[in-house]
């Protein structure tokens, strides 16, 4: 591989194609219908990057991707089109790879915090109406405020049953908490639960420089999240958990301008969940995110069947355009056919719509940036096969990765410190020794949900973790501004 660009495959006549690692920052799409090899595509480019030192995170829908953890051993088709590419100078490897599964089950446990993930991308997630969404920001604004810290769910519920017996607690915001948005809220949150969102909330949570890192020879690390379960069983929370992980790279990443390369790479596969439904204040902010984003260093791939699964301000800035062939069977497919086709710049060797329809197996209409950022024209090409193995690992490879894994010490354990639920729970206990003694409320009034409040310090959570989330909290504030903040709102 060239040391100076990423290098995606070769045309038909056997010219290079490829993009300079410095303008990888402009972001990219691989599109295509199923079947046409999107997924050897995503790996070619994941373990490229690797191994030119950036760190990737990306989202291995049908478990696929987890065969970067092996060498390749190539055969039949796959072995031809080595032999077709003597610049490739293929040697299998595989890259280094952590494995992540939110539900702990085909990797280490993901998480992160009801504080960390904010009111705005919560409310998407539980699809709230506006008034339910006032709620929410005025319950998140009570907890900045008094210091009470929401890291999972039980928090969180803890936090509005307080609320709702005692209003006055939100001072000029009283109005927006009205009874039956509490219930409505809470209501949505046990769906949530029983959608297995609950494993997503806590500690601890995923840390951004672990994300960095690179591994102990250099490369960059592979991160792996498996949504084989996730995607179907809770589309909205994998889309919730992309753009809170977008979000938080923007809030903590430093500008560093038009670098010789990125420091991440991010694959966002089945992308079209991210705009589904989303509301428009969402969905803006998120389109200014990745316009600025990429002066950090981060460079996003979408990866979606037909770029009209994405909005046309997104697909505006994706400079980097891997597109494998497309069906055109119905008139709306041919409209998208046409509009996919005009989005590259021609070539007048061929024609781009008719070639959509033609492209076989692990082919594409590539379209990269030259030198000055300008586009250059679009090229047929033939995609270079990964040096990692094609498919997924086995059980016992998966597991043998896993223990090897050094971030295994500090994320396969859970651990639930002091925070809103504890401390509640706290200042319920006296205010219940009346009532039993006057025979009024009983054990069954659910203690556990039905909590009075204690506004403490943070003071006594002396918890390593505690200064994180200190640290962040200023920063989190800042990104609320940019992803629709309290203020903003009102």
């Amino acid at each position: 591989m060239s040391e100076t660009q990423l290098n995606i495959g070769q045309t038909l006549t056997g010219e290079v194609v490829g993009q300079a690692w410095r303008l990888c920052n402009r972001h990219g799409l691989v599109a295509g219908a199923t079947g046409t090899g999107k997924t050897v595509t995503l790996q070619r480019l994941a373990e490229s990057f690797s191994r030119a030192g950036v760190s990737v995170f990306a989202a291995d829908i049908k478990g696929d991707l987890s065969g970067l953890g092996q060498p390749a051993a190539p055969k039949g088709k796959v072995a031809e089109r080595i032999a077709g590419m003597p610049w490739l100078n293929f040697n299998p490897q595989s890259v280094p790879l952590t494995l992540w599964d939110v539900h702990g089950e085909q990797g280490l446990p993901l998480r992160t915090t009801l504080s960390e993930m904010g009111p705005l991308l919560l409310g998407n997630l539980l699809e709230l109406t506006d008034s339910q969404q006032a709620a929410l920001f005025a319950a998140f604004k009570v907890a900045d405020r008094e210091g009470l810290l929401l890291l999972d769910l039980k928090d969180l519920k803890a936090l509005l049953n307080w609320l709702r017996d005692n209003p006055d607690s939100l001072g000029d915001d009283r109005a927006l908490l009205a009874s039956a948005s509490v219930q409505a809220l809470l209501r949505k949150l046990a769906v949530l639960e029983q959608q297995g969102a609950e494993a997503l909330f806590g500690e601890p949570a995923l840390a951004l420089e672990d994300v960095l890192r690179p591994a102990a020879d250099g490369q960059g690390m592979v991160h792996l999240l498996d949504a084989t379960r996730l995607v179907h069983e809770a589309p909205r929370v994998y889309a919730s958990f992309l753009l809170w992980l977008l979000a938080e790279l923007f809030e903590q990443l430093p500008e560093r301008g038009d670098a010789d390369k990125p420091v991440l790479a991010l694959f966002f596969d089945e992308a079209h969940l991210l705009f589904k439904d989303t509301p428009k204040a969402l969905q803006e902010r998120l389109e200014q995110v990745v316009r600025l984003i990429r002066s950090k260093g981060v460079c996003v791939f979408f990866v979606t069947q037909s770029p009209a699964d994405l909005p046309d301000a997104i697909l505006a800035q994706l400079g980097l355009r891997v597109q494998h062939g497309l069906r055109a069977f119905t008139v709306r497919e041919q409209k998208a056919l046409r509009a996919v086709a005009e989005g590259f710049r021609a070539n007048p060797a061929f024609d781009s719509q008719a070639v959509l329809t033609e492209l076989g197996i692990g082919e594409a209409l590539v379209g990269t940036l030259e030198d000055k950022g300008t586009p250059a024209v679009v090229q047929r090409v033939l995609i270079a096969p990964p040096a990692s193995q094609i498919g997924p690992l086995t059980a016992a490879q998966r597991q043998a990765l896993l223990a090897a894994s050094p971030l295994k010490a500090r994320y396969a354990q859970a651990f639930d410190r002091e925070s809103a639920y504890e401390l509640l729970l706290k200042r319920a206990e006296p205010a219940a020794e009346p009532k039993a003694q006057s025979g009024k409320g009983s054990a069954e009034s659910g203690m556990g949900d039905l909590l009075g409040g204690a506004l403490g310090s943070l003071a006594s959570q002396v918890v390593k973790s505690t200064a994180r989330q200190l640290a962040n909290r200023i920063g989190r504030e800042l990104v609320r501004g940019l992803l629709g903040s309290l203020k903003g709102r009102r």
